[in-house]
């Protein structure tokens, strides 16, 4: 990994509007994602948010340049819907964090992403948009009516032209009717504590869900993140470098309570989109983070269900709008829909099935 902090000797940071509400940009789909683990596991929101907030600015100085700390999201959605035990989900942000680093520093990323076709990454990202879909309809129905103010509050968002920020704007909602319920806020600073290897679950099931996290991870967190850095900011961060910050960030954070975290070429292109320029907006929205870390812990286990609920149907729906911009629909559909009724391992499997044998087909047709 070469060794970059090239932000002290270049203009790489500045003060300006445009760093602040860039820094919005990398939140559209972390934060709802955070809350919903958080809520539906016993993982810890300040410590989850710490991790986000330490490495945001980490990357920041490191790369000198906007970049994006997300979470892993096959990961995220699958022990939000149930499909992974905490133990298993820790166990798999490990599993992808040695698989990340190795293939980093051996530089063999580069070459094993033509076997990883855009229609594959695409459908894994379907399949992910559709169990967080699943998941968020049935936590909604839980209670109709607040599932429906939560649902005025979004419309109205997107009607005033700010669909991006939608599911913002409801996990607001949401947060204000958890510390009305919750009271007054006692600000503590979270502490790290070391990971209990008894707690770890290396199982089939976190195998497969690596596997399936790898491939969006090697389409959508390395390859187009890079593609993007270099036509945003004129900068180099090749996949290679990519895939071994984030196998590093993942070992030496989720042992410490984090979450298993990437890049994300969607959160660098938002921040972008919000006027980021400069890595100025990563130390903005790690010290967002940081201060949500110490003030907003008191208010998750108050957080409504069904407003939660609300949140995940737009996070898929955003997830899924970035899914179904495939060169080969059909190939990516069948991928998005065995990795929701059977599991994203499999799914990756199949598609990468399907992508050799459509390119002998059609190869064999020239």
């Amino acid at each position: 990994m070469r060794v970059s902090l090239a932000g002290w000797t270049d203009s790489r940071f500045d003060v300006a509007w445009g760093e602040v509400t860039g820094a919005v940009g990398d939140t559209v789909t972390v934060l709802p994602i955070v809350v919903a683990v958080a809520a539906l596991t016993d993982l810890s929101l300040a410590r989850l948010l710490l991790g986000f907030g330490v490495f945001q600015v980490v990357w920041g100085l490191w790369y000198g340049h906007p970049m994006s700390v997300e979470p892993m999201k096959a990961l995220a959605a699958l022990v939000i819907a149930g499909g992974l035990s905490t133990g298993e989900y820790v166990a798999a942000g490990l599993l992808a964090g040695v698989a990340l680093l190795v293939v980093g520093r051996t530089g063999t990323l580069g070459r094993l992403a033509p076997y990883v076709g855009e229609p594959v990454v695409r459908g894994i990202q379907v399949g992910v948009a559709l169990i967080l879909l699943r998941t968020g309809v049935t936590t909604g129905l839980q209670a109709p009516s607040l599932a429906a103010l939560a649902l005025v509050v979004a419309l109205g968002a997107i009607v005033a032209g700010y669909h991006e920020v939608a599911a913002l704007a409801v996990l607001g909602l949401g947060a204000a009717l958890a510390l009305a319920t919750a009271g007054p806020i006692t600000p503590r600073i979270p502490a790290p504590t070391l990971l209990d290897p008894a707690a770890l679950s290396f199982s089939r099931n976190a195998v497969g869900a690596t596997v399936g996290q790898l491939a969006m991870t090697v389409g959508n967190a390395a390859v187009a993140t890079s593609l993007l850095v270099e036509e945003y900011f004129d900068a180099e961060a090749s996949p290679d470098d990519l895939s071994t910050s984030m196998g590093a960030m993942n070992l030496l954070a989720v042992p410490l309570g984090a979450m298993p975290m990437c890049h994300g070429s969607g959160g660098v292109a938002g921040k972008y989109a919000f006027g980021a320029r400069t890595a100025t907006s990563n130390l903005v929205l790690g010290g967002l983070y940081l201060l949500l870390a110490v003030v907003a812990v008191d208010a998750v286990a108050a957080f409504p269900m069904a407003v939660l609920g609300v949140v995940l149907v737009l996070v898929a729906l955003e997830l899924g709008r970035a899914g179904v911009d495939t060169p080969d629909p059909l190939l990516t559909g069948v991928v998005g829909v065995t990795a929701l009724f059977v599991n994203v391992g499999v799914a990756f499997g199949v598609g990468i099935v399907g992508y050799y044998a459509l390119g002998r087909i059609r190869g064999d047709e020239d």
